[in-house]
């Protein structure tokens, strides 16, 4: 079936009987869509629509096979390459079940990946430890996986007052801001610390802003239906009343 996939992706890209828009298109210019898409394949999951969720990782498929049609027009790898790389890698950072360690080797999951990218540095030349982390990540996931990977190092709050501490010193430095460039980067540090700290209190940052997102789209959209269509008429106080009012009701 992927053959099918793989051929559309090859006639779209032809120089000559191809699509305008995808003949033209690059690395760099698809891969928005690509993150894209892998976020929608994680709304369709929060939502529970798995008819969505199939649709949503079919575009996501497509996705891998344009990056991987691209690469192979430039003599770079083909998708079978990439199916490769992921297989063998699967089996590698599973010894306990490809291999011949005994049960419980998923312990060794992130050893492997460490000697991986001790490899890796080793051939590209001196890295560190926070190496590797995509810069095209999420910020609030890019912050954590940085902070995870120094504190392999040892470079970390022994518990979660010295993160919290640390919340405090940087909402001062904010407040203590003299311009717009400074205020910008005190900001930056703080969203930081809060990450750190409720990285110590072993809560997914990413999750526990998106789920607050979705609370308070569904908290205001039922200020909107309560309201009717006098709601933007309505003074702060009285939107702030209609809030707690929802708040009440909906949690």
């Amino acid at each position: 079936m992927i053959e099918r996939l793989v051929a559309i992706m090859a006639r779209l890209r032809d120089p000559v009987l191809g699509c305008e828009w995808d003949t033209v298109q690059t690395f760099e210019t698809i891969a928005p869509y690509t993150i894209e898409e892998a976020y929608e394949v994680a709304d369709a999951i929060q939502r529970g629509d798995m008819a969505d969720l199939k649709d949503e990782l079919g575009d996501l498929l497509l996705q891998v096979v344009f990056h991987a049609r691209m690469a192979e027009e430039a003599g770079l790898f083909a998708l079978p390459d990439v199916v490769t790389s992921i297989s063998d890698k699967m089996e590698r950072r599973h010894p306990h079940i490809f291999g011949d360690l005994p049960e419980g080797g998923h312990h060794l999951w992130e050893q492997i990946k460490a000697e991986e990218r001790a490899a890796k540095a080793e051939t590209r030349g001196a890295g560190g430890a926070l190496d590797g982390v995509a810069l095209g990540l999420p910020a609030l996931l890019r912050a954590e996986k940085l902070q995870k990977r120094a504190a392999r190092t040892g470079f970390d709050w022994p518990d979660p007052s010295g993160a919290r501490a640390k919340i405090d010193e940087e909402l001062a430095e904010v407040e203590a801001a003299t311009n717009m460039a400074e205020r910008e980067e005190e900001i930056g540090d703080l969203l930081f610390a809060v990450v750190n700290w409720a990285r110590k209190l072993g809560i997914d940052p990413e999750a526990a802003l998106r789920a607050a997102s979705g609370k308070f789209e569904r908290r205001f959209k039922a200020m909107e239906v309560e309201a009717g269509s006098g709601f933007e008429a309505l003074d702060l106080d009285g939107k702030e009343a209609l809030w707690q009012a929802v708040k009440r009701c909906a949690g």
